[in-house]
């Protein structure tokens, strides 16, 4: 059974970073196309970056480019989600998002999902 567990979420005053983490365990030894969106109370989803399978691609929503990176981390399908000069439109709960077939774009969902992590940004 797959399993994806993300880390680092909290709070962060505006222009200051956080950083999140993410890692995909169990089912059949393979690597994962990986990536984050986000969801605000009374909002709906938000596609924040996605990172194929070598991570030789990557790809940022519109609010965040310029601003958050990912990147795979050494360990086999984990990446990392670099937060940086945060603002308070930032604040929701950040999912990490895996598929093993599909790439995680805007448009392209994967099959599997964390529990999401809280990330709050004071002004």
């Amino acid at each position: 059974q797959v399993q994806v567990v993300e880390s680092g979420g909290g709070l962060a005053q505006a222009g200051g970073s956080l950083r999140l983490s993410c890692a995909v365990s169990g089912g059949t030894p393979t690597t994962y196309a990986m990536g984050w969106f986000r969801q605000a109370p009374g909002k709906e989803r938000e596609f924040v970056a996605g990172i194929t399978w070598t991570g030789g691609s990557t790809d940022y929503g519109a609010a965040v480019k310029g601003r958050f990176s990912i990147s795979r981390a050494n360990a086999k399908n984990t990446v990392n989600l670099q937060m940086n000069s945060l603002k308070p439109e930032d604040t929701a709960v950040y999912y990490c998002n895996a598929d093993s077939v599909v790439p995680i774009t805007e448009s392209s969902l994967g099959d599997y999902w964390g529990q999401g992590t809280q990330v709050t940004v004071s002004s």
